[in-house]
């Protein structure tokens, strides 16, 4: 039992005696250290819970406690990169529950105001924890902080043992969270023994944890040649929950160190079924260790994963980027070589001379859409939630009166692009850009804009309305569907303007095809705006004649990439590519 030393065996005497059967304490006790009975320590409460894990029986129910003395709740990661962006504590929400009301601390505040706490740099005994505790300003929450601060200076492993017998010894009850506080910072030094133990502690107490904890032990176990167990608790997590994405993905990784790249595919393939969304450092992982085989099936796999991002608008960062280069050009026997270019303005590769596929539809594939927007978007249920049927019609008739515009504004969105700027000014710099030779501009503006005000200048809008259609919707009303059907109905040729990613009504539409055809149709017609800097005009982003996803002709790869990951979808869409291309030699 690696848990605790010798010297602190009343530490590991307060552990059994809370979590584990008398019995079965008594027997590793009793092995580990040779002590005979329990009555050097007495008085040990069993109160001690979490709000997800429950505590089991030792007669073998189920059982909750009477009353909760804490509650953690680890939040689940969003976003690409979760576990590379915060340390386990950073995760934890604290809150009180039944019994004596208790003022609400957030991390975020424990973090702030005692960001400066060290904790001792060796191991103590009781009398100088209780100084330490009576000195510090916040008596109550000594132990949560203390925890924090051991795991932000990544403490010795002692001087968390130290604390935490002193609590047995003191209090009779060890609280959950910090005892899970103690596993990540075991988990943070890769002390497997010590993962071990405490899990064994957790799962003897309770017959199911809560989400983070689990999430901890999974990666600990991953990370440690005992790897396999991980795999083993994963099924465990499965009968109980769904597994999280950081579950998985630790799994995953270490499959992929230890090269059982088929495990590590089944593993993704599961994770996907789940509907768990993978990060971009995982994927990474699969091209880092697949270098260098050669595996038709496992080569399948990554070509998939190079069409998931085509599928889904992914597009990867620059180390990813390297990554994939590097593991095609390790490919053997394949003759891959990779290069970084800018594609040209006509859609040309510079590199391999290939032309990129093109971001116009096809008739039928703009008819499809178009009926389909009208459909799902236009006349969906979402429609219509701030606008009015009535005003709608109202607007299709103005439309139709009108047709065709070669540029739809959504007035609002571009009116925020300079916030130091009037917001009536922003919109007529944009509308005095477009209006150049001759374009036809409808710009879809709020009720509010011709009420002269601070923002809205009543002489600079009359201005406007003598370079461009205006069509003024309730200020309350959705105008994204507005500037959908506008642009559709004035043909293929219409552009139109705004910053907004148009997520939404993405996922309106009913089936992946259209869907794609959407993304496809935005990519090629959203013009994008950008704020003027030292008295320069404004700039825009033309809409590209070329599709930035991708492409892959079989003998060649030409991937988009940014410099840096945005785990937000963006409309600034990448202007560097990855070429890729296989070269036969000549027999």
């Amino acid at each position: 039992m690696a848990l605790f030393s010798q010297a602190s065996h009343q530490g590991l005497l307060w552990k059994c005696r809370v979590f584990w059967p008398v019995s079965r304490c008594q027997q590793l006790f009793a092995a580990s250290f040779g002590i005979p009975s329990w009555e050097k320590v007495s008085g040990v409460s069993s109160v001690t819970s979490s709000s997800t894990a429950l505590p089991a029986d030792p007669k073998g129910a189920d059982a909750f406690p009477a009353k909760k003395r804490s509650e953690v709740v680890y939040e689940e990661e969003k976003g690409w990169d979760e576990e590379t962006k915060e340390t386990p504590e950073e995760k934890l929400r604290l809150s009180s529950s039944a019994g004596a009301p208790k003022k609400r601390i957030s991390p975020i505040a424990l973090r702030h105001k005692f960001a400066n706490v060290q904790p001792p740099e060796k191991p103590l005994q009781t009398e100088e924890w209780n100084r330490l505790r009576e000195s510090f300003q916040a008596p109550e929450i000594f132990e949560e902080v203390m925890f924090n601060s051991m795991i932000r200076y990544n403490s010795s492993i002692d001087v968390a043992k130290s604390l935490l017998t002193h609590m047995a010894k003191s209090n009779g009850d060890i609280g959950y969270n910090l005892l899970v506080k103690y596993l990540a910072l075991c988990v943070q030094q890769g002390k497997t023994s010590e993962i071990c133990d405490v899990y064994d502690i957790l799962k003897m107490r309770f017959k199911t944890l809560e989400s983070g904890a689990y999430n901890l032990i999974v990666r600990g176990l991953s990370n440690s040649d005992q790897w396999r167990k991980a795999l083993t608790l994963l099924e465990d997590i499965k009968k109980a929950m769904i597994p999280s994405r950081a579950n998985y993905e630790s799994c995953i990784k270490a499959a992929c160190r230890h090269q059982e790249m088929t495990l590590a595919c089944e593993l993704y393939h599961e994770m996907l079924t789940k509907d768990l969304v993978p990060t971009l450092d995982i994927l990474q992982t699969f091209f880092d260790y697949s270098r260098g085989m050669k595996d038709p099936e496992l080569q399948k796999e990554l070509f998939g994963i190079l069409l998931y991002f085509r599928e889904n608008q992914i597009y990867p960062h620059k180390t990813l980027m390297r990554s994939i280069k590097l593991w095609f050009e390790s490919i053997p026997g394949e003759n891959w070589r990779g290069h970084l270019t800018n594609i040209t303005n006509s859609g040309q590769c510079p590199v391999c001379s290939h032309q990129l596929e093109d971001s116009e539809l096809s008739e039928e594939e703009y008819n499809r859409l178009s009926e389909r927007i009208i459909r799902d978007v236009i006349h969906g249920t979402d429609t219509f939630r701030k606008t009015s049927p009535q005003e709608f019609e109202a607007f299709q008739t103005f439309v139709e009166n009108r047709l065709p515009f070669d540029t739809v504004i959504d007035g609002l969105n571009v009116s925020h692009i300079k916030p130091r700027k009037l917001q009536c000014e922003n919109l007529f710099e944009a509308v005095n850009c477009l209006a150049k030779n001759n374009a036809r501009l409808l710009v879809l503006g709020r009720k509010h804009m011709l009420v002269n005000s601070s923002n809205w200048k009543r002489e600079i809008m009359k201005e406007m309305q003598n370079k461009a259609d205006f069509f003024f919707a309730e200020n309350i009303s959705e105008d994204d569907a507005f500037l959908l059907y506008a642009t559709l109905r004035s043909g293929k040729r219409c552009k139109f303007v705004t910053r907004d990613f148009l997520r939404d009504h993405k996922a309106c539409l009913s089936d992946s095809l259209t869907r794609h055809l959407f993304r496809k149709w935005q990519r090629g017609h959203q013009i994008v705006l950008f704020p003027s800097v030292g008295g320069n005009p404004m700039k825009f982003l033309p809409a590209f004649s070329y599709d930035i996803v991708v492409q892959t002709t079989g003998d060649t790869w030409h991937i988009p990439y940014k410099d840096v990951y945005e785990e937000k979808y963006s409309y600034r869409v990448p202007r560097k590519w990855l070429c890729l291309h296989r070269k036969y030699r000549r027999v």
